[in-house]
């Protein structure tokens, strides 16, 4: 099988999961949440006009003589009703957020006014309007205010309370089954051999699939046998994407796409042009889309950025898209071979500002620490020619990747 390019292996990966199913929440818990109906105000907001300050309500025409006192005939605090208008040379005691009552058309701020006994004299003439906050300034019922696809920050979930929403029709969080494969793995906490390495693919590709609005089950390691791995295959039921580690090469024990297939796996494709990250499987399995990663720690954890993500955000409904954006080489690069390339790299501030990318000088697939403390992934094209310091390539921000809400 012909190894894919690493755009055609995104959009096969990402036609393999279906749209995440609606679920209606609770406003509390709805954080982080992708909206998947359009969400209406069932009020106006405010619902009647109110006073933008503290001050005076009253006929905006009775402050244009100074000289003449009004009368105040009553106060409206914020939060309490005034049962009755106001006439002509009348006005009432008002502080932001209070009602304006019946008549009046305007507010005197209190730093515009000079209070005597009952009475307030206008110290400058305030026009009809100033001041005063309309019935449905904000929204009127009906509004369409929130979209599909919004991802639920706090400020959105305040708006959707203003609304009058208290359950909001979310997308489910598609279930994620991650399933670590061989005999060299220990779970971290456990004493590792010489020949044994702590176990963080299952760590790594769960909190990916958190990050990005899944709901991760954690299947555990299978060892390097197939009946092993079909039993723990078996823990995959029920989930809407599953991600293996390891066991996705021709080796001996690369176990994964025959016991997969013997399982029920609907191959799409096998091999990916892309370094790290080669021998990526993809398909379905018993209803599930199916993503068979290598198992190196970094190989796993582009191939979850470049592969992973976007096949959650197309299950929310969200857009797939990595943001790669252009920024200028530190140093030069030699020419790139027949595979894509995503280099760890790390930002250079210059001394006026400008920012350039240092991809790492050693790229092996095993080195975690590279990856963990780099800043972006560059990306190399199949044959990209040498690129000489000050050229730009194709950078992910993998802090801006990596946003739950991005």
């Amino acid at each position: 099988m012909v190894p894919l390019s690493v755009i055609e292996a995104q959009a096969r990966t990402r036609a393999l999961v279906r749209p995440a199913p609606v679920e209606w929440v609770g406003l509390e818990t709805a954080l982080g949440r992708v909206l998947a109906a359009p969400l209406k105000a069932r009020l106006d907001h405010p619902a009647a006009p109110v006073s933008a300050m503290d001050g005076y309500a009253c006929k905006g025409a009775d402050t244009n003589d100074r000289a003449k006192a009004l009368a105040v005939v009553g106060e409206v605090p914020a939060g309490r009703a005034f049962d009755r208008g106001i006439g002509q040379g009348e006005a009432v005691r008002i502080f932001t957020g209070g009602v304006v009552p019946d008549g009046a058309d305007a507010i005197l701020i209190q730093e515009n006014a000079r209070a005597e006994g009952g009475t307030v004299f206008p110290l400058e003439p305030v026009a009809p309007g100033v001041f005063v906050r309309p019935k449905g300034l904000d929204f009127r019922t009906g509004d369409a205010l929130l979209r599909p696809g919004r991802v639920l920050d706090p400020i959105a979930l305040a708006l959707a309370a203003g609304m009058g929403h208290l359950w909001l029709p979310v997308r489910r969080r598609p279930r994620v089954a991650v399933l670590g494969t061989g005999d060299e793995l220990v779970r971290p906490g456990e004493a590792a051999a010489a020949h044994q390495v702590i176990s963080s693919n299952n760590l790594v590709l769960a909190g990916l699939a958190r990050l990005w609005g899944g709901e991760p089950v954690d299947l555990g390691i299978a060892r390097d046998t197939p009946g092993a791995l079909a039993e723990a295959l078996e823990g995959a039921e029920g989930a809407d994407i599953v991600v293996t580690s390891g066991g996705a090469s021709v080796g001996d024990y690369d176990l994964v796409q025959s016991v997969a297939g013997k399982g029920g796996l609907d191959l799409d494709f096998w091999k990916i042009a892309m370094r790290p990250g080669k021998p990526l499987i993809a398909g379905r399995f018993r209803g599930a889309a199916f993503l068979g990663l290598p198992g190196n720690p970094v190989s796993a954890a582009v191939c979850g950025v470049v592969f992973l993500r976007g096949m959650l955000k197309s299950a929310l409904g969200l857009d797939p898209a990595l943001p790669w954006r252009p920024v200028p080489l530190h140093r030069a690069l030699a020419a790139n071979d027949g595979r894509e390339e995503m280099m760890r790299a790390f930002y250079v501030g210059g001394a006026d500002g400008a920012v350039s990318v240092d991809p790492a000088p050693r790229q092996d697939s095993s080195m975690l620490a590279t990856l963990a403390l780099a800043d972006a992934l560059v990306r190399r094209p199949v044959r990209d020619p040498a690129r000489a310091a000050g050229e730009a390539c194709d950078t992910l921000d993998l802090r801006a990747a990596l946003n739950p809400l991005g």
